[in-house]
């Protein structure tokens, strides 16, 4: 599929109440895809990582290492010991 079909999806969700609230709060990906397939969009797991990967490069180097730290507080509050 395209990125130009997840980008379409976002924007209908800006647009609709509901979709709004659902994607407020964390979606696995499975459900995502079946969101965006129940609104008339044909996205895939490669087009979500595309955009995941056009956001980072669109960020900052002081923001890229803001993330990597705040990820790895995460880790290591999650890896036991």
């Amino acid at each position: 599929m395209s990125l130009e079909q997840l980008d379409a999806f976002l924007a209908h969700a800006r647009s609709t109440p509901e979709l709004q609230e659902r994607l407020q709060q964390p979606l696995a990906l499975e459900e995502l895809l079946a969101l965006s397939a129940s609104s008339g969009y044909a996205v895939s797991e490669a087009d979500v990582i595309a955009a995941q990967l056009r956001e980072e490069e669109r960020l900052t180097a002081p923001e890229l290492q803001r993330r990597a730290g705040e990820e790895a507080r995460r880790l290591r509050s999650f890896i036991p010991g």
